[in-house]
């Protein structure tokens, strides 16, 4: 790669990247009121009277899952007082909120800083001429959850809920710095080229600035390090002269030989890429900024017919649809939180996750770079349009927002512009989305955009006109149809008559109650009161059967990994909740369908006895039905041999076995990678 610098055998040395920046949580002692209050952003405000507390917080925790579709959209106020420290005077202060639903007007000390449109993106404002380090300062925030039709969504099949429900913090830079106001983004965008096994190719750019008021003479070191700290690449660039108050955009490109790939679930290695700032002015080397992104090096692909490759080689994706969202806590979740949910989509075995229907938190991206999913982003343009310059330019703004702030994350694939646009032959509609396919084309040409075609509509619908991919939401054999044979016959009509488009199913689900249960049940009622958990599992095994045989789907997404909360719905006897979550909202239970996935998408062991929840029976003919990936499973029924079943697709059924009255055990017992595992349940005959 001639004129590229190359990484070789000289790069000996370790690199630990300085720190200037300074980073301060502002999630403590808020005060909030659920309100619209004259005069609250004023400093001398009596707030005495409010309600203690921290960030992330939502008014909508409780009433937002209650059903009645009637969960509170209004105005909360949040205020604070915060001492900055002292040693930030001279500093550039920001104030930064990871997510405000959905509009957020905030003062510092009564100065109004602006307004923040849109619930889901990161926002900053810069805050050096208000607030006074070493001193009392306070933080207002104005915060509606409203329905606006000039911000998108304007509808949605989940509860939109109020609050500062993401992270708080003030940032503290030097004077000359990576510019922290390019749509909140990191500032500096790792684009990855040609890479192969052999070398990559990774152009850095950086846009910096210079806010103190003299010109300063700049040189960017850029600096590719991998998981010991090695360096691996680095470029240096000449003085470059930036003037007081302006910016300026540094491009440098680096070569790493033999590159250590980011490889899915196998191997998510990732590298961490540094820029750093100094200030050469008059001779001198002065480090003012350093921003550190991790840099997973990756090449992906979609065929029409052999679906999704990652680094040159096939990768069937299969994987979830995930809300952000939990019982007793709505959408203010922490990183723990955060954690375990992901650690619940690992134990499944999946290995994509689709980002529904909106920005997702920091966190989530980055749990996905670190366990290898491959994941679909998106903006929340659900449903539909209003066809309005505000309604236009918002959601394009938020797109921007999406890919500025998430451009360096390996994990990402697909940019999503939308989902279910009811009015699929409406002119703003597609105005809109080719507008949104135009901004991914031109903000970030090496993803691919994507768009989720609503299961009504005809194959053809908007996406095909705008994305470079598809994902369809198919329902067949819940909401319409049969489970059994018409969802692969469709897919396998959709590709003969259109062979070169890329064919995912974005969602495809049934709801279940874990606490209703029928032997083999008929298909629910989808807005009814019974949800028999059995009948998910049917829909899935018939579902997934069909999926995996056919290679040309890139992609296939279950809805969902976990019930949420949608207060419009009532349903399954769970009012305000969708339903169909392989994981209970409040993550303590993993359905039954939940094991059959993991039986086939795990490597872990899998031993599972369904209908476990069923403990009280009436009939005294049942089933015993086991998922598993080992290749035999052998049953008991209290003590007495069932036999030993061999399977080749996960199922293991005992048909026609007789309960005795009172309490029955049923144990099973199979040897997985050389281990034996048992498995067991109580049944109650009477």
């Amino acid at each position: 790669m001639a004129g590229i610098p190359q990484a070789n055998s000289t790069f000996a040395a370790t690199y630990t990247a300085p720190n200037p920046r300074v980073r301060i949580d502002l999630n403590q002692g808020w005060r909030f009121v659920r309100a619209d209050v004259t005069g609250a952003e004023r400093p001398g405000f009596d707030d005495s009277g409010w309600t203690p507390v921290n960030t992330p917080h939502t008014w909508n925790a409780v009433d937002g899952a209650d059903g009645g579709n009637n969960y509170y959209r209004g105005v909360g106020w949040y205020r604070r007082h915060y001492t900055a420290p002292s040693e930030l005077a001279g500093k550039r202060l920001y104030l930064q909120f990871a997510g405000v639903d959905q509009v957020a007007d905030v003062w510092v000390n009564g100065t109004y800083l602006g307004q923040h449109k849109g619930g889901y993106s990161r926002f900053r404002f810069g805050v050096t001429a208000v607030l006074v380090p070493g001193g009392d300062n306070v933080i207002a925030v104005r915060v509606t959850n409203a329905q606006d039709t000039g911000i998108a969504p304007v509808s949605a099949d989940y509860t939109f809920e109020g609050g500062i429900y993401r992270n708080v913090s003030l940032w503290a830079t030097d004077n000359l710095h990576v510019r922290l106001e390019d749509y909140a983004g990191p500032g500096i965008y790792l684009r990855q080229s040609n890479v192969t096994a052999a070398s990559a190719t990774v152009t850095v750019t950086t846009k910096l600035w210079n806010d103190s008021n003299t010109t300063r003479s700049v040189v960017v070191r850029s600096v590719i390090a991998d998981k010991s700290g090695t360096i691996v690449a680095e470029a240096r660039s000449t003085a470059q002269t930036v003037a007081a108050a302006t910016g300026a955009e540094i491009r440098q490109t680096v070569g790493i030989d033999s590159p250590h790939l980011w490889n899915g679930l196998a191997d998510p290695y990732l590298y961490n890429a540094s820029v750093e700032i100094h200030d050469v002015t008059a001779g001198a080397d002065r480090i003012t900024d350093v921003v550190t992104e991790r840099l997973g090096l990756r090449s992906v692909a979609v065929n029409p017919d052999t679906g999704f490759h990652l680094n040159g080689s096939r990768l069937g994706l299969h994987g979830v649809n995930l809300h952000h969202e939990r019982a007793g806590k709505g959408w203010a979740l922490t990183d723990p939180e955060h954690i375990q949910d992901y650690d619940l989509i690992r134990e499944l075995g999946a290995n994509a996750v689709r980002m529904a229907h909106y920005q997702h938190d920091q966190k989530e991206y980055e749990l996905a770079d670190e366990r290898g999913l491959i994941v679909w982003a998106e903006i929340p343009l659900v449903n539909s349009v209003t066809n309005s310059t505000a309604f236009t330019a918002g959601t394009q703004n938020q797109l921007r927002e999406l890919i500025r702030q998430n451009y360096n994350h390996p994990s990402i694939v697909f940019w999503g512009i939308g989902n279910e646009q009811t009015d699929y032959n409406g002119t703003a509609t597609n105005t809109l989305l080719a507008s949104l396919a135009g901004i991914v084309e031109s903000e970030d040409p090496d993803r691919l955009s994507t768009y989720a075609v609503r299961s009504e509509d005809p194959d053809n619908a908007q996406a095909g006109l705008h994305t470079q991919t598809t994902g369809f939401n198919k329902y067949l054999g819940w909401y319409y149809g049969s489970k059994d044979g018409e969802l692969g016959a469709w897919a396998d009509n959709l590709h003969a008559n259109s062979p070169s488009r890329m064919i995912g199913i974005s969602e495809y689900g049934a709801g279940a109650n874990t606490t209703q249960h029928a032997l083999n049940p008929p298909r629910p009622t989808p807005g009814g009161s019974w949800h028999p958990e059995e009948y998910q599992s049917l829909f899935h095994e018939a579902a997934w059967k069909q999926l995996a045989s056919r290679p040309y789907i890139w992609g296939t997404f279950v809805w969902a990994m976990f019930d949420f909360a949608s207060d419009g719905r009532n349903e399954g006897s769970r009012p305000g909740i969708n339903d169909k979550g392989l994981v209970t909202r409040d993550r303590q239970i993993r359905k039954d369908a939940f094991y059959w996935y993991k039986a086939n998408w795990a490597s872990t062991p899998t031993l599972h006895i369904t209908s476990r929840r069923w403990t009280q029976r009436t009939d005294a003919t049942t089933e015993v039905k086991v998922y598993s990936n080992a290749g035999q499973v052998t049953a008991t029924l209290n003590g007495t041999s069932l036999g030993t079943l061999s399977s080749s697709d996960h199922i293991f059924r005992w048909a026609n076995v007789t309960l005795r009255p009172g309490q029955n055990t049923v144990t099973v017992t199979a040897t997985i990678n050389g281990s034996t595992y048992t498995d067991s349940v109580d049944w109650t005959l009477g």
